[in-house]
């Protein structure tokens, strides 16, 4: 079935009468409408043969009110039908039969249907709506009729011709037929021009003209240019996106972020902060890089005087030798060269002094004496030759008896220290710089560490700080260097003996030689003249305990030549108690 594509002339059906409804004012006797004969498309050649067609239905519209009285004789309203395009060689129907013809059949306005498919066949539920046939006013009996104008012969509703317009005149082959002619059409109403319920597929509702369905390939060509519109708004909108991505991850956002802070003061400090002790040291303290024939190495110094003189470590000076480079750079970043001006390896002590520098600030010195532990302590110097590297800490014990060096092996380079025990971190680099009190005076010398895989060990090592950090009592550190500066050596106090190093006992045991077979006691020293005999354990210096040689040592070196100590020794079992006083002897 082709649906809406009709292949020739079809009877329309416009409407049905249905009992007890009228759609004219004229007589029931006028209602029946006449048929005339309709030429088979298929026998044009042949001569016309009339069939009995179903009669036509006028309009189911509002009834026209005539525009005069009714004559006696009315006439049948003739609906205006809209043809399809018939075959030129269909002639169209005359417009009626004669008013005295016995009831001839009018022609109608299509041929029948032989297949009876829609549109053109008979009414079904899914057969498309006919197009609108406008209804034309009923004239009175009478009244001439012009003919209808070719324009409105057959209109789908908006003034679109869908089929020619009624053939004016007789049809050839065929005798005119007496009748009324059609009437003029009225004009346009605008009711009908603004809705059209049988319109065809989207028709437009108020402007006449080509239906939207068939517009000529314009609505595909609009689409078309959204398309194409939509497309090149997303490739702009992505390549302004990405514009403002790329802006936004270089520059961190579109605005200046600016964030509270607070203002900048005029930096001062409490002089008992550490910040105000590191502030008033600094400038005093020096890093000193040392160069031999075989080593090299670096370390920490204090200006002592405005002569130049610098304090710090012997194990700093020792890799230079006697003609080694050793550069003094201070906390400006001014550079200089110097010279040792003595060293003792007993103290671990030693003085250099720079030549052509002015404006040197020494460092106060303080009173070892005066030290309690806990007391707070800022420890300054060059770790790993970071220069001005300042740390804090406490006190944490005194009178440590350590010993550091003994690299050599004959026991010459060995530091007997009573030294300041501290937790403020020291690492190699440390050594010679001051341990300062909250007063931004030196207390001490920083000298050697306890490190986690070796005993005490000077700062020589690459062992870092476990919070046991060791300073030379600088009551002893002045004393040392007052005599490196005058006469270019130190004296060490002495007892005249000599110790048995190898005893394991509790006590400093006498030993019963002494070097190169000279005896253990030296004739006419300080022991021989208190009474000490060979064999005889110290275990008591000025009332404090004693547990071994190198204990007695530094328990002596803490004191200056001439001090008279209170010895307490064990000779056979027995107790006994002597007074000493102390020798000097020079250092090396």
């Amino acid at each position: 079935m082709d649906d809406g594509k009709p292949t020739g002339p079809k009877a329309k059906w416009w409407s049905r009468p249905t009992p007890g409804h009228t759609t004219t004012s004229a007589p029931e006797s006028a209602a029946a409408a006449v048929h005339a004969p309709v030429e088979d498309a298929r026998a044009a050649d042949t001569p016309a043969r009339p069939e009995p067609v179903a009669p036509a239905q006028p309009v189911a519209a509002e009834p026209v009110t005539p525009a005069q009285p009714a004559a006696p004789e009315p006439i049948a309203p003739e609906p205006v039908a809209q043809a399809p395009a018939a075959p030129a060689s269909t002639p169209p129907a005359p417009a009626a039969a004669p008013a005295t013809a016995p009831a001839p059949a009018a022609k109608p306005l299509h041929e029948p249907d032989e297949y009876s498919t829609p549109p053109y066949g008979g009414p079904g539920p899914w057969a498309p709506a006919p197009p609108v046939q406008r209804p034309v006013p009923t004239p009175a009996h009478g009244t001439p009729v012009p003919p209808v104008s070719a324009p409105f012969a057959a209109t789908n509703g908006a003034d679109v011709p869908t089929g020619p317009a009624p053939t004016q005149g007789p049809v050839p082959g065929q005798a005119p037929v007496p009748g009324p002619a059609f009437a003029p059409p009225p004009p346009q109403s605008t009711h009908w021009l603004q809705y059209d319920p049988w319109g065809g597929y989207r028709q437009p509702l108020t402007q006449p003209g080509q239906p939207l369905g068939s517009d000529g390939g314009r609505g595909r060509n609009r689409r078309g240019s959204l398309l194409v519109g939509a497309l090149l708004l997303a490739l702009v909108a992505g390549g302004i996106g990405g514009g403002i991505g790329a802006y936004v991850e270089r520059n961190g956002g579109l605005t200046t972020v600016e964030l509270p802070q607070t203002a900048k003061n005029s930096g001062g400090r409490a002089p008992d902060s550490v910040a105000g002790i590191a502030a008033s040291a600094l400038p005093s303290v020096v890093t000193l890089h040392v160069s031999g024939t075989t080593e090299s190495g670096t370390g920490t110094g204090f200006v002592l005087d405005n002569e130049g003189h610098i304090l710090t470590n012997n194990h700093v000076v020792a890799p230079a030798g006697p003609s080694g480079d050793i550069t003094v750079t201070f906390s400006g970043g001014e550079t200089a060269s110097a010279e040792v001006v003595g060293k003792d390896s007993g103290y671990d002590l030693a003085v250099v002094k720079v030549k052509g520098v002015s404006g040197l600030k020494p460092l106060p010195l303080g009173n070892s004496d005066n030290v309690q532990v806990g007391d707070p302590v800022v420890a300054i110097g060059a770790p790993f030759d970071l220069s001005n590297t300042v740390t804090s800490g406490i006190i944490s014990a005194k009178d440590r008896p350590i010993t550091a060096g003994g690299e050599k092996g004959d026991g010459s380079d060995i530091s007997y220290v009573d030294a300041l025990q501290t937790d403020a971190p020291i690492n190699p680099g440390n050594s010679g710089g001051p341990l300062v009190d909250t007063d931004a005076h030196v207390i001490g010398i920083n000298s050697a560490i306890r490190a986690a895989d070796s005993g005490a060990t000077t700062e020589g090592g690459q062992a870092g700080s476990i919070g046991l950090g060791f300073a030379i009592p600088i009551n002893q550190g002045k004393r040392v260097a007052e005599e490196l500066i005058n006469t270019g050596k130190a004296t060490h106090p002495v007892i005249g003996v000599t110790l048995d190093m190898k005893y394991t006992g509790d006590g400093a045991k006498v030993g019963a030689k002494g070097a190169e077979g000279k005896p253990a006691v030296t004739p006419g020293g300080p022991g021989a003249k208190s009474g000490i005999k060979p064999g005889d354990i110290i275990t008591e210096v000025d009332g404090q305990r004693v547990h071994s040689g190198e204990e007695l040592i530094v328990k002596i070196r803490a004191h200056r030549p001439g001090d008279r100590l209170d010895l307490g020794l064990t000779r056979g079992g027995k107790d006994l108690s002597m007074t000493l006083t102390l020798g000097s002897a020079t250092g090396t």
